[in-house]
């Protein structure tokens, strides 16, 4: 296809889709502890419909990054999302690997 991003360079999706237009959010692993799904630096790209391309927790969490980033989006306001065993809202999102995450959420301005 013309113009399709590398669909495994998050980075390249969200150059792609904010030059055509779109809100996008990138959201960034920051830190991580024990066992972790996904590495410092994995990237989720979230456009203002809800489609989005990467991971930051392969699958586990994503919903979670998501919906935050819609917030993000709208407000313009960086966001930064802890996971992990202990916290409830990682289990309710399947975080169960025993590991936490820290994932910075941040809307790409011009």
């Amino acid at each position: 296809m013309q113009n399709e991003p590398n669909v495994l360079d998050p980075l390249a999706v969200a150059q792609t889709w904010h030059g055509q237009g779109r809100s996008v959010a990138l959201a960034t692993v920051i830190e991580t502890w024990g066992s972790a799904p996904r590495p410092v630096g994995s990237h989720l790209v979230i456009d203002g419909e809800g489609n989005f391309q990467g991971s930051v927790s392969g699958g586990c969490v994503e919903g979670a990054v998501i919906a935050e980033a819609a917030d993000v989006i709208a407000s313009g306001t960086p966001r930064v999302l802890e996971f992990g065993v202990a916290d409830e809202t990682a289990w309710r999102v399947g975080l169960s690997c025993g590991g936490r995450i820290r994932v910075y959420v941040e809307r790409i301005d011009g």
